[in-house]
């Protein structure tokens, strides 16, 4: 019977056991705690755990504080980048708006010196077709005499837009009765065959 009843018992401390590291297992019951009263009974000395001081928390704050400080400084050197990189790119913005408004200005005034050089041209053509009129209308020797004071190719614009006039309104031409008139000197003769040579070998002048 003695051996009986030790050997339940053991069964029944083996069971406890189990059990409880089971429900310490599943964290229903913290073992350590229930165990804690048998383990001062049999004379154990159970293990503490080490204690945090203040100063220990304390520590732990800065060194939050200081991955804190070292997480914005990391921040503002990728924003003082950004604005760098946001200065430069501004830089070539205004650098291209200036390129752009150098351009625009040279096309004024490239445009502005067409216009010009044109507006020139068609005076220039106006009092050229004036002038072939007016001497076409006066008497043919006068012509002549204003002709010899002026420029050959004043000269040549006028005898040109003279025939084109004349071939315009369907009439005959006096060119070829002022180079006449202008053969009757020897020095007459060879500015007329001047003027004929220059008429022929150059293009017509604006």
């Amino acid at each position: 019977m003695a051996g009986r009843v030790i050997v339940l018992l053991l069964l029944v401390l083996i069971l406890a056991a189990g059990g409880i590291f089971w429900f310490d297992y599943l964290n229903v019951i913290d073992a350590k705690s229930v165990l804690s009263p048998l383990s001062k009974f049999i004379g154990r000395q159970e293990r503490s755990q080490p204690k945090t001081t203040p100063e220990e928390f304390l520590n732990l704050d800065a060194e939050r504080l200081m991955l804190r400080l070292e997480a914005l400084d990391l921040q503002r050197m990728e924003v003082d980048t950004r604005r760098r990189d946001l200065d430069v790119r501004h830089g070539e913005i205004v650098q291209m708006a200036q390129e752009l408004e150098e351009r625009q200005k040279a096309l004024d005034e490239r445009e502005n010196s067409l216009r010009a050089r044109a507006l020139d041209a068609e005076n220039r053509d106006r009092n050229i077709e004036e002038n072939a009129r007016i001497l076409t209308g006066m008497e043919p020797r006068r012509a002549v005499g204003i002709m010899s004071a002026m420029d050959d190719q004043d000269v040549i614009d006028v005898l040109r837009k003279t025939e084109e006039l004349a071939q315009a309104e369907g009439t005959a031409s006096i060119v070829s009765y002022w180079f006449m008139l202008m053969a009757e000197t020897d020095a007459g003769a060879a500015r007329a065959a001047e003027l004929q040579r220059k008429m022929v070998g150059r293009p017509q002048s604006f």
